[in-house]
């Protein structure tokens, strides 16, 4: 299973926010290509980016970031937030981005998000931000009435890379993965599902293996490293241990 550190950008920084609340903000460093070679450094295979500007705007707003994160690391880097348009896309990949994920697109333009993944094989990930089973989009300000089972149906013959799961309620209160749900739509569909929201430790990363056989392929860890609760070192070590 991958251990996939975040990096969420707002305004050119580092920082987290509780519960996807863009008024209780930590930053936690100015430049995000040191916080991205730190976690090279301990040992990163994948890096997540989420442009938290750009998923309000519409529109890439931390773009420069983002380029300097690529360029600082060697590992590939998934990248999300106001991606909503073919040019950004090319953009993103033309500055060495790995993946690109869609998230609000998703619902509101699935022309654009089929033609996308046709375009990119293998290379757009279905973002899947979810409160009380509903997908909510707009940087997480808008909650929709579709749910997440039936958005991932939707996209699952589009040869999408995977879907990141993250249950919004949980994102950065380290109150545990939402195992339930995680292996739910793991189960249901025949795409790789990347966990994210609430990973407080060692445990969640034991739990996250015992359904990693119905799909679940990786989690994202953002706060918990941020704030030590947890250390990258140890959570890679636990990601690869046999279960007993």
């Amino acid at each position: 299973m991958m251990i996939i550190p975040a990096i969420d950008l707002r305004e050119g920084k580092c920082v987290r926010l509780a519960q996807g609340d863009f008024g209780r903000v930590t930053v936690y460093a100015d430049d995000p290509a040191v916080v991205a070679r730190k976690w090279q450094e301990q040992g990163a295979t994948r890096l997540h980016v989420v442009d938290l500007d750009g998923s309000l705007a519409g529109e890439p707003k931390n773009a420069a970031a983002i380029q300097a994160i690529v360029g600082a690391v060697s590992m590939p880097v998934q990248v999300g937030g106001g991606i909503r348009n073919r040019e950004t896309i090319e953009r993103y990949l033309e500055v060495g981005v790995q993946w690109i994920i869609l998230g609000t697109a998703a619902l509101r333009d699935e022309a654009f998000v089929r033609s996308s993944c046709r375009a990119h094989r293998g290379r757009i990930i279905l973002g899947i931000d979810a409160a009380d089973g509903k997908v909510a989009v707009q940087g997480w300000t808008e909650e929709s009435a579709a749910s997440p089972l039936v958005l991932a149906k939707r996209y699952e013959k589009e040869g999408l890379a995977a879907i990141i799961y993250t249950d919004i309620k949980r994102d950065g209160m380290g109150t545990g993965v939402n195992i339930e749900a995680t292996k739910a739509l793991a189960q249901a569909v025949e795409i790789p599902v990347i966990a994210s929201g609430g990973v407080a430790g060692l445990e969640d990363i034991k739990k996250l293996r015992e359904i990693e056989e119905y799909g679940v392929t990786g989690v994202i860890i953002g706060k918990a490293l941020y704030a030590g609760a947890l250390s990258l070192t140890a959570a890679i070590e636990a990601a690869a241990e046999q279960l007993r």
